[in-house]
């Protein structure tokens, strides 16, 4: 049988290049969205599960039950919310928002799915760079560092617990991809984003589990 792939935030994006490549490639996928769009609905073989918001505790039970009898080989957690705040321009339900769905989110999906997950499964968090305190060089964008950076300290602990049944988990920056997020300001497509990251992601071993990597395969300081 294929492996099976599950994407978060998978209707736009880093997240539909996920499920077009590993799609196109023969693999099972699961698109887990808010609500689905035009792209995501005309890929053949990916399944969508919809009306998830993996920031609320009933959608992820919902999660749960939709996913309860099938095995996990690639659990990827993609979506993500971005805000800009500063000192002088500040907007603190954003920024909650922010550390709802990037920081705690990621943490419920796997707390979730733990038992789907197969023996040598990947788990994937989708961070960035700006979570970096070592690499923070401009201030701004306050929630946005502090969901990545809170994320990242999590799924270091999360590493390292999965480590005993065999899970390897890896923190992934994909680079500034031109997206909708990011009103397409990006260097890097979505489609070359999605690429390299799930290069990152087959190289990823027990060995490696806890990397912060950049998507070219560079290692990011924390």
């Amino acid at each position: 049988m294929n492996k099976h792939i599950v994407i978060t935030g998978a209707n736009r994006g880093i997240g539909l290049e996920f499920c077009k490549q590993y799609a196109l490639a023969g693999y099972q996928v699961t698109a887990i969205v808010r609500r689905s769009s035009d792209a995501l609905a005309q890929l053949n073989g990916v399944n969508i599960v919809t009306d998830i918001d993996v920031s609320n505790t009933a959608d992820i039970t919902v999660l749960q039950e939709a996913l309860s009898e099938q095995p996990i080989d690639v659990l990827i957690n993609n979506a993500g919310v971005f805000s800009n705040e500063t000192l002088t321009d500040m907007d603190f339900s954003a920024l909650e928002r922010q550390l709802q769905v990037n920081a705690i989110a990621p943490i419920r999906v796997v707390h979730a799915l733990q038992q789907n997950l197969s023996p040598v499964a990947k788990v994937a968090m989708i961070t960035s760079r700006m979570g970096s305190i070592a690499d923070n060089s401009s201030g701004a964008y306050i929630g946005y560092r502090m969901s990545k950076a809170a994320l990242n300290a999590a799924s270091v602990s999360l590493a390292h617990e999965l480590k005993d049944q065999g899970v390897a988990l890896t923190l992934l920056h994909p680079g500034f991809v031109q997206t909708e997020m990011v009103n397409y300001a990006g260097d890097i497509s979505a489609e070359q984003a999605a690429y390299r990251l799930i290069t990152r992601i087959e190289e990823l071993t027990l060995e490696s589990s806890g990397s912060f990597l950049h998507g070219n395969g560079d290692p990011l300081p924390w």
